[in-house]
């Protein structure tokens, strides 16, 4: 069977019946199953997925077929998925089986998505690599020896090597962004508050964003259409009206006015191969007549340090009730109460998140608490009000996503310091709670992808999506 970009060339396949949505599943699962060693999948639900295929095929032969029928999805281990296991990924949420579909799992079900499976990941998203998985790393299918990224990096690895058409992901500091660029796809985190959370696995829980993954803007836009708006299980989640994001349309005539961040082509860490394809896309816009200027951001230095204080904070606090009482792994090598909290959480979780949680602890102390935390808060509103200001003068921000292609595996796993840098670029959207997209640009001279990152002002998806796909025509 051919392989597929985009739901509109399988719609237009199933319509005219060369191909159904029992023929998709068994090419997809037939790559999952080819592409093991990749560990991108912890559990394929192949009969129910094949069972799903046959419902939906009925459906389309009646007519009456949601608008996402023939797409095939993963969906990242920290999504909620009815009677399925969740496990973030981690031994301390060992034999958990959900009880509800999160919002965005249920939407997707409801306009005739077919699930396929559950995807690895960082433990508990964090992470940049997706070597801190209690279940092995994940490997890049384009290159087996490097990461995929993270802490998506399974979602991303099973779109890059077609084992499914999209997947869902969470992007706190750019869990999303980072990992489609890394594999050569496009990763959307939307404005936070735009998807509900109901039904994530908390890390960070003023930053998570469900995210998407994909081959093509068309296919994120559909989606992103379907899983958006209001919902009675989250009250923090946006009551803006849900676009028509699907209709892509942007005035070619219309010339726009994008900044970029003179600081991050200047920054060290940055790989001369990726600023000058950065470089190539910046010129590419001016030659189509748009105005692309370089804009100052004092504030680059702060980013990760604020991000990484504000978020273990966070972590710390969200990850108190896995305890070994109610649910999930606990320790058999207990004596008393005491013993089986410290016994369990030690055992249970890896080093990463132990690193987070003791972080998140110490800047919560009663002595460090106004020297971190509350000046981390102080300086993320000053990052948001400097990110809107440029954005209120032009359309877009473009950066590089990453300051690297993929690294090799091990690479950067003692140093922390280092994988941390890993997350330079796509902290600031998530501080700032913007809309972001990673769109592919080009290769490295080893055949290994880059991305660009676009970045708009608050709500506005349609058109960030919208430019993204006249930015990709143009290659």
């Amino acid at each position: 069977m051919k392989k597929y970009t985009s739901l509109n060339l399988i719609q237009k396949d199933l319509k005219n019946g060369s191909v159904t949505c029992a023929d998709l599943v068994a090419y997809y699962l037939d790559n999952i199953n080819k592409k093991k060693h990749l560990n991108a999948f912890l559990e394929v639900y192949e009969e129910e997925a094949r069972s799903q295929a046959a419902e939906v095929d009925k459906k389309i032969k009646s007519g009456t077929a949601g608008k996402l029928a023939g797409m095939v999805v993963g969906l990242k281990d920290v999504l909620c998925h009815t009677d399925h296991a969740l496990q973030a990924s981690s031994k301390i949420l060992d034999g958990f089986r959900s009880q509800f579909n999160g919002t965005a799992v249920q939407r997707l079900l409801d306009e005739d998505a077919i699930i396929i499976g559950r995807n690895n990941c960082d433990e508990f998203a964090m992470g940049s690599s997706n070597e801190n998985s209690a279940f092995g790393p994940v490997l890049n299918d384009a290159d087996n020896e490097r990461v995929p990224g993270g802490s998506s990096g399974g979602s991303a690895v099973a779109v890059q090597a077609d084992m499914c058409l999209v997947s869902l992901g969470s992007d706190t500091g750019g869990s999303v962004r980072q990992p489609a660029a890394f594999c050569g796809i496009f990763g959307l985190k939307p404005t936070y508050s735009r998807i509900s959370r109901h039904g994530l696995v908390a890390y960070a829980s003023s930053f998570d964003c469900i995210g998407i993954f994909s081959k093509s803007v068309e296919d994120m836009a559909i989606t992103l259409e379907v899983v958006a708006g209001k919902d009675e299980f989250d009250s923090t989640v946006s009551t803006k009206p849900v676009e028509t994001y699907s209709i892509l349309s942007i005035d070619p005539s219309k010339k726009l006015k994008i900044a970029y961040i003179k600081e991050t082509l200047e920054t060290e860490g940055i790989s001369g191969e990726i600023k000058s394809k950065t470089v190539e896309a910046i010129e590419k816009l001016k030659a189509e007549g748009h105005t692309v200027e370089a804009v100052d951001f004092p504030l680059l230095d702060y980013l990760l340090p604020t991000y990484y204080i504000l978020t273990t904070a966070e972590a710390s606090s969200n990850l108190s009730r896995f305890d070994g009482v109610k649910y999930g792994y606990r320790s058999p090598n207990t004596t008393t109460l005491e013993s089986m909290y410290k016994k369990t959480r030690t055992e249970g979780f890896g080093a990463e998140v132990k690193r987070r949680i003791m972080l998140g602890t110490f800047v919560l102390s009663a002595s460090y608490y106004d020297a971190y935390y509350t000046k981390a808060q102080k300086v993320r509103r000053m990052i948001r009000d400097y990110t809107k200001k440029i954005l209120s003068q032009y359309d877009f921000i473009v950066l590089p996503t990453t300051p690297t292609t993929a690294f090799k595996q091990g690479e950067h796993s003692e140093d922390p310091l280092e994988m941390y840098l890993a997350d330079l670029f796509t902290v600031q959207s998530s501080v700032s709670g913007l809309p972001a997209i990673s769109i592919p640009n080009g290769e490295d001279s080893g055949g290994l992808p880059i991305g660009l990152q676009i970045m708009a002002d608050d709500f506005q998806e349609g058109k960030l999506l919208a430019f993204s796909k006249y930015f990709t025509d143009l290659n």
